[in-house]
């Protein structure tokens, strides 16, 4: 926070770099695969599959990316037509970006991938004072987004929540406030106990309006016990009206201040939220048929309960496996209406002129240092005079993506023209993220130009002084898949996946590793486009662990084909680290 505050400044939190305008960036969504029909439907109408939503033509969106610059992009098409929002805002540096992953039996903690560590930069770089600013800017947004009638949820902890309510204050107004919801969490035991203090065991979520005058809200109470009786012989009336303290309380005959617990709805989330929450947020302030938001989605629970609620709903993160997470949870959902996975389908280099890198210590360094310190460590020479091509080794001319974005489509056709323009035959990619929905068929349209292309993973590794001085730096190649397509005797296609290798399994803990006796360990979810038409991935079968289930089937069901005509099937396999790797095959019907 800034040490000496301009006493003339208007009321409101005030702190270092403090900027009240933000960058209105807008990018095109891309669609990377569209989601028709649950798990659980699937099992119940075996067969059965459809290609549009066919109630209206609305999808439900599940969006990676940055929640700055997907807001931003979202104002065009919903600004005013939100009817609430719910919000779970990192709240401590510690362990935000970081999730437990499972393989086989075994469980260890992923760190952060190089969009998350940005992510983490941005919002802890400068302590409280960037963490402030990252929410301000948000939250600009959100009102923008908010209906008239509409309803912002915002869940904090002990650290942010009086700093947050003066900037909501300040945005929304102080009549817009409406009340602070005491949740309690659960039980306390272990080592919190030992604390010299008051135990603490709650978190704040604050409620605020767009319109004080005019928001939807649907007043719920809790039914009497039916032995229970009111002092006097009074009737009963309608029952105990919910209180704005809410958790699980022990010893109490009648409890109002009750939700549902989240035991069984684990998936290993360290922020996951209980649905009881959720379900009596959104009853309470939407309607059937209201538009729920959530840009800090986490493992879905805002998205789940909207979706068995009949609202329909909008969420967003930055956290590639969050959005894997979220999806088999949809997908697990008994009568999930169709819903579809999107990221912004063109990051500009522009926007990006100003990332960082750290390399052996905490310095910035500018992009032209960071491209010419990759191209070092790939054993390429720097080349000048081209727009997308940075280096060259050997025969391959070579194209660094940024760190603090996925390497797009677009982006790799851009470097292949200019490629083919100078009369080069060979380009390596080299990038730390990859747009999702990103597949094999780039490989075969840029054989088809003349240019042999080649994808690799920038390793962790290159964040390691000990290991850039050792010039112990091996670059990977994308994740290696077999698939193979086959009839069964009742004249039906299946899949069978035959092999699979993830790049690096160095990502994956020593310990962990040598315990890991099968490739099929390191798929956790795989599915079917029994159609592809070189457009969007429409998932019509698919297989994937959960907690509970382990297993994983490796052949998919039959499909069988009427129309005598060539078909091609594209394979989708999601690894444990939620990153994915498509396959393209052709067959005859």
């Amino acid at each position: 926070m800034a040490d000496n505050v301009n006493e003339n400044l208007p009321t409101g939190l005030h702190w270092e770099g403090k900027k009240t305008e933000v960058e209105r960036i807008v990018l095109p969504f891309q669609t990377i695969e569209t989601i028709n029909e649950s798990r659980a439907t699937r099992e119940k109408e075996k067969g059965m599959m459809f290609k549009t939503n066919p109630e209206s033509n609305w999808y439900n969106r599940l969006i990676w990316g940055d929640n700055k610059y997907i807001m931003s992009s979202l104002l065009e098409e919903f600004a005013g037509k939100i009817d609430l929002i719910y919000i779970d805002p990192p709240f401590a540096t510690g362990a935000d970006f970081s999730v437990m992953i499972e393989v086989g039996d075994l469980e260890w903690t992923k760190e952060p991938s190089a969009i998350e560590e940005k992510a983490y930069r941005d919002t802890w770089g400068k302590g409280i004072d960037s963490y402030l600013q990252m929410i301000y800017e948000r939250l600009i947004f959100m009102r923008e987004l908010l209906s008239s009638s509409g309803s912002i949820y915002i869940h904090l902890d002990w650290r942010m929540s009086s700093y947050v309510r003066i900037i909501v204050d300040e945005i929304f107004g102080q009549d817009s406030y409406m009340r602070e919801i005491i949740w309690r969490m659960g039980w306390i035991s272990g080592y919190k106990t030992m604390a010299n203090n008051w135990i603490r065991n709650h978190d704040n979520i604050i409620f605020y309006v767009k319109d004080p005058n005019k928001f939807t809200f649907n007043k719920t109470w809790i039914p009497y016990p039916p032995d229970y009786e009111r002092w006097g012989g009074r009737p009963k009336g309608k029952g105990l009206a919910i209180e704005d303290v809410w958790g699980i309380f022990p010893g109490e005959g009648v409890n109002s201040l009750s939700v549902i617990s989240f035991a069984k709805e684990n998936l290993g989330f360290p922020t996951q939220k209980s649905e009881g929450l959720l379900k009596r947020i959104i009853e309470g302030s939407s309607n059937e048929g209201d538009l729920v938001a959530d840009f800090f989605c986490g493992s879905g629970t805002t998205g789940a309960v909207a979706e068995k609620l009949g609202r329909r709903w909008i969420m967003c993160d930055i956290g590639r496996f969050a959005i894997h997470t979220t999806r088999k949870r949809l997908l697990s959902t008994d009568g999930c209406k169709p819903f579809v996975v999107q990221n912004l389908g063109k990051y500009e280099r522009q926007y990006w002129q100003g990332i960082t890198f750290k390399k052996r210590t905490n310095e910035q360094i500018p992009i032209y240092e960071y491209i010419e310190f990759i191209l070092k460590l790939y054993n390429a020479e720097p080349i000048t005079g081209m727009l997308h091509i940075h280096g060259k080794k050997g025969k391959h001319l070579v194209h660094v993506g940024a760190v603090d974005s996925p390497v797009t489509l677009s982006e790799i056709n851009e470097a292949i023209d200019e490629v083919k323009k100078s009369g080069q035959k060979s380009l390596d990619i080299l990038g730390w993220e990859w747009e999702m929905g990103l597949h094999d068929v780039v490989e075969t349209e840029a054989k088809a130009k003349g240019v042999n292309l080649r994808l690799f993973n920038i390793p962790r590794d290159v964040m390691d002084p000990r290991a850039v001085e050792k010039g112990d730096i091996t670059f990977y190649e994308l994740a290696h898949l077999e698939v193979e397509a086959s009839k069964n005797k009742y004249g039906e296609y299946v899949v069978e996946l035959k092999d699979f290798a993830i790049p690096n399994l160095d990502l994956i803990p020593e310990d962990v590793r040598t315990k890991i006796k099968k490739w099929s360990d390191y798929i956790d979810y795989w599915a079917v486009d029994w159609d592809w038409n070189e457009d969007t991935f429409h998932n019509m079968w698919q297989s994937y662990r959960t907690r509970k289930e382990r297993k994983l089937e490796l052949k998919s069901e039959g499909q069988k084909y009427e129309e005598k005509d060539k078909h091609f099937i594209m394979v989708k396999v999601i690894d444990i680290f939620g990153n994915d790797t498509t396959r393209v095959l052709e067959v005859a019907a």
